[in-house]
């Protein structure tokens, strides 16, 4: 069994999928991937997205602005996070952080919206998912700042192993994608053996960052199995085994039953 801890159901062009979105899920589980998360990135996804725990019992969801969605002037407060948490499904808190290489001029209303996601984490006791790029040292120190105990997931990682550590000693989960499995990722796959195996957690983060060999396809939950052979393989273990940690270590971090 596997799990896709981080994907954007919402987000993928079904125009042209064979089944709509029950085929996206079919898929998934006909190669073993039994739980999925899927992220909000603004706030009318943080509102439609939960609606899936519904039809689809092992589908969850988050609530948060992603920091490359600034769409509106002022930032979603800490009251409107607490309160979408709390809908049927949500187990979580974003995905928040900071992102210095795509949106360096936004900078300062990424800041806020990341301390009122931080703080919201705090209120309700879920964990929060964090993107983080070119900014290592202010991300951390605010994770420091307003730590949660219920901790959180640094995303999609692509860091080095000193920011994984500083991660790890605040309680978080390093989540891998497909990018592990990327021609030019030594560097990342040399961190992805570090990593404590009661912490990593796998992803695919679709639409985007198809692992190989399906570079170039929409991504799809389905593909995590890629994901996790490569981790295995990096970790010099079995890939069921692989699968089983990062199941239980998903299920921990989000307080989820197993199936």
């Amino acid at each position: 069994m596997l799990v896709d801890s981080h994907c954007h159901l919402d987000q993928l062009d079904l125009s042209a999928r064979d089944g709509g979105l029950d085929g996206v899920i079919a898929d998934a589980r006909a190669k073993g991937v039994q739980q999925i998360l899927s992220v909000a990135v603004d706030l009318n996804s943080s509102k439609t997205l939960p609606g899936l725990t519904e039809k689809y019992p092992n589908v969850y969801t988050s609530v948060g602005v992603h920091p490359l969605h600034k769409d509106f002037s002022s930032v979603p407060s800490v009251e409107e996070l607490v309160t979408l948490a709390g809908m049927p499904g949500v187990v979580a808190i974003g995905e928040t952080g900071l992102d210095n290489f795509y949106s360096a001029d936004t900078i300062e209303w990424q800041r806020q919206s990341f301390i009122n996601h931080l703080k919201a984490s705090q209120q309700c006791g879920k964990p929060v998912i964090i993107h983080t790029r070119d900014a290592v040292d202010e991300t951390i120190a605010l994770l420091r700042e307003y730590r949660s105990p219920a901790a959180g997931v640094m995303h999609c990682f692509t860091e080095s192993l000193d920011m994984a550590k500083a991660a790890l000693d605040l309680g978080f989960y390093i989540s891998f994608s497909g990018i592990i499995t990327f021609k030019s990722a030594a560097d990342l796959r040399a961190v992805a053996a570090e990593i404590p195996a009661d912490r990593i957690l796998v992803e695919t983060d679709s639409p985007w960052l198809a692992p190989v060999p399906h570079r170039g396809l929409k991504n799809e939950p389905q593909y995590v199995v890629e994901v996790a052979q490569r981790l295995a393989e990096i970790r010099g273990i079995e890939v069921d085994e692989l699968a089983k940690i990062t199941t239980q270590n998903f299920q921990r971090l989000f307080k989820l039953p197993a199936v």
